[in-house]
């Protein structure tokens, strides 16, 4: 099972993000947890300036903007 986290306020395009990691997850057949996270200290830990971000088991993949959902099937096949 994958670890998703998605950055960012809560914003709109956060929340496409976060609803893409999940279609992108299904078309795949993964199992993913994806976690919204809020917290901008926790977001400045993961030295994101620009969100949304994406971290993937622990690993930043993506900071700003929406993603292409090519993208986020690829990182999330990796």
């Amino acid at each position: 099972m994958k670890d998703v986290k998605v950055l960012g306020p809560g914003c709109s395009r956060c929340e496409a993000t976060a609803q893409m990691v999940r279609d992108e997850a299904a078309k795949l057949g993964l199992d993913v947890t994806v976690e919204k996270v809020t917290d901008y200290a926790l977001i400045a830990g993961y030295g994101i300036a620009s969100t949304p971000g994406i971290v993937i088991d622990g690993k930043v993949v993506h900071a700003g903007g929406l993603p292409k959902p090519d993208d986020v099937a690829r990182w999330l096949a990796a």
